[in-house]
């Protein structure tokens, strides 16, 4: 039978454990937030009036259509910057994989920083100021976000991407533009179609939120009827949101499926 030795008192954990345990704590003081509070009897009460408010949604034609209208409105923006963003980040990847020299990868990967770093509400913030209210400013917004975050991983998968192919079609008398299209991209095209169609699922959330500041879509709906107080239409267009998500998802895994099975 083997004997395993008894593991010792850990100090420094249960240090730790308390330190975490005294920062949590010292959070609910400072925000004087009350947990418990929500549970009242009071609280419940506010809580059912409120949620029945919602119901029943509004399915008049002509409401439905206003958020028909939306649906298509927020895909067509969530697409168009996921397409618009995959393939400027398959020009900055290059650069950014380091294949253009040292200076140009640092360049490229700071402003790949500087795009992801800025968030999606932020970036339509200034596109609804520079370019007014509506579906393009939120197109700009996700795009220059989404650029960020694709280019920054698109460049990843190229710099992981063994370089032989590449280095031979070169040697070969190759240009760069060929040995990139005919030497890394069919080793990395599958990863960047994932990376692509998973950014969109996460778009056409967010394209649903940047409506609050003007950038249209359903989000612009959801805001324009809950600040007149017009919560049966807002239940509809939470329940659209909540369709549109899972058959966005639905969409993004069979590409998927079909994508591996392609690969064999």
């Amino acid at each position: 039978m083997n004997h395993y030795p008894a593991r010792q008192f850990c100090l420094r954990c249960l240090i730790t454990l308390l330190l975490i345990l005294s920062l949590i704590v010292m959070s609910f003081i400072y925000l004087s937030f009350n947990p418990l509070a929500l549970f009242t009897r009071q609280a419940m009460s506010d809580v059912a009036i409120y949620t029945a408010r919602f119901f029943p949604p509004d399915l008049t034609p002509a409401f439905l259509q206003k958020v028909w209208d939306g649906i298509l409105q927020t895909l067509a923006i969530s697409a168009l910057a996921t397409l618009l963003a995959a393939i400027a980040s398959v020009f900055l990847a290059i650069p950014a994989a380091g294949q253009l020299g040292h200076s140009a990868k640092v360049v490229t990967r700071f402003f790949l920083n500087f795009l992801r770093s800025v968030p999606e509400l932020v970036w339509a913030v200034l596109m609804v100021l520079a370019v007014g209210l509506g579906p393009f400013a939120g197109t700009l917004a996700l795009s220059l976000h989404t650029t960020g975050v694709l280019g920054r991983l698109f460049g990843e998968t190229l710099e992981n991407q063994p370089p032989h192919a590449t280095q031979a079609l070169r040697l070969a008398g190759a240009s760069n533009a060929q040995a990139f299209l005919y030497g890394a991209l069919p080793g990395v095209y599958a990863q960047l179609l994932s990376y692509s169609l998973y950014r969109w699922e996460m778009n056409i959330r967010m394209a649903t939120i940047l409506g609050f500041v003007g950038a249209g879509g359903l989000g612009q709906i959801l805001y324009y009827e809950l600040s007149l107080l017009h919560e049966q239409q807002a239940s509809t267009v939470i329940i659209a949101m909540l369709i549109l998500v899972i058959g966005v998802d639905m969409i993004s895994n069979k590409l998927r499926r079909v994508q591996m099975h392609s690969l064999g």
